[in-house]
């Protein structure tokens, strides 16, 4: 049961550097096995992952804290900003409309699906990195700042952002999560 194990462990770290545990180039093959080998509804490989690191780490969280025009604290961005670097996920529309094309009687899934898809290789990726000793966190500021983030990086229109995971060496670790009573979510039926 190594995978509860993982899920266990994954936490949220909000204070992470610029220190990695490991050699980047592992952190580097973690992405792209996990992205490789998480699946896709029809096998139909919408997920994309782009990761900022050096230059392109600051230039990504000052972009986004701009985008906001100061509507964000500096130092909770500063923070996310502080890691070694961030993963942004994202899905792309056009493998998207091709399956929809494709198979028309569950046209109004794929986009879904495709969210689906990412959400599970975020959690991977997310559960490898605890693994290998790195911290990270999940943030959304998107939609808000897609266009920015695009231009940023020179990415196609079709890519729909889902998420952007900050990670990096850890600087301290979060409070024990408090034990939940998982009857209130989790329903057995015979």
């Amino acid at each position: 049961m190594r995978i509860l194990e993982s899920l266990k462990s994954r936490r949220t770290h909000y204070d992470i550097n610029r220190e990695l545990p490991v050699d980047e180039a592992r952190i580097f093959d973690l992405i792209e096995k996990a992205t490789e080998l998480v699946p896709d509804a029809f096998n139909m490989k919408s997920s994309r992952v782009v990761v900022a690191t050096g230059e392109k780490q600051d230039q990504l969280w000052d972009t986004i804290y701009d985008v906001f025009e100061g509507k964000v604290a500096r130092e909770k961005i500063d923070s996310f900003k502080n890691g070694y670097g961030t993963i942004l996920y994202f899905y792309d529309q056009a493998v998207v409309k091709g399956m929809q094309d494709q198979f028309s009687l569950y046209a109004d899934k794929f986009p879904e699906w495709a969210s689906q898809a990412s959400a599970m290789l975020q959690i991977s990726i997310w559960s490898g990195l605890k693994e290998l000793g790195a911290g990270a966190s999940l943030q959304h500021y998107n939609p808000v700042i897609d266009e920015a983030v695009k231009k940023l990086f020179d990415l196609p229109e079709s890519y729909v952002l889902n998420a952007q995971m900050p990670f990096g060496g850890i600087g301290s670790h979060p409070d024990e999560k408090p034990a939940e009573d998982i009857s209130q979510r989790v329903i057995f039926v015979k």
